[in-house]
């Protein structure tokens, strides 16, 4: 797998990925890749196989603490070490940027993406999460 930076021309494979992750929940995946564009649009991962977009990691970073959002890989590529290339990458460019720690959410249903990220050292922190929609797509 190739991991680089997100282009323009990957906007339909990507929201295709994330449609396909069951990444799209709550909000237009074309603003979200806007509104990325518009803040360290190189922290938007792209992992790519033949030319394909089969994984993304988008990160995000304050100053204070990283987010990961919408780390997904194609289920055909997945449990083949894309995600934990991808999330190594991630951790690369966190340290870089100066980073003490990476935080994500996942849905406490989904057990199974828990125990993957579990599996890379990430731990449950004892914190409620807390958020408010400013739109409603």
């Amino acid at each position: 797998m190739k991991i680089r930076s997100y282009h323009p021309a990957d906007e339909a494979a990507v929201i295709a990925l994330w449609r396909e992750c069951g990444l799209v929940r709550w909000s237009d995946p074309k603003k979200d890749i806007v509104r990325k564009m518009k803040v360290n649009p190189e922290w938007f991962l792209i992992g790519e196989i033949d030319g394909r977009v089969m994984a993304t990691c988008m990160l995000g970073y304050e100053g204070h603490r990283a987010w990961i959002n919408l780390l997904g890989v194609a289920p055909a590529y997945q449990r083949g070490g894309h995600g934990r290339a991808l999330l190594a990458e991630a951790e690369r460019l966190m340290r870089a940027a100066g980073c003490a720690k990476i935080n994500l959410q996942v849905l406490a249903t989904n057990a199974k993406v828990i125990a993957f990220y579990e599996r890379l050292g990430f731990a449950q922190d004892n914190v409620v999460s807390l958020g408010k929609r400013l739109e409603s797509s």
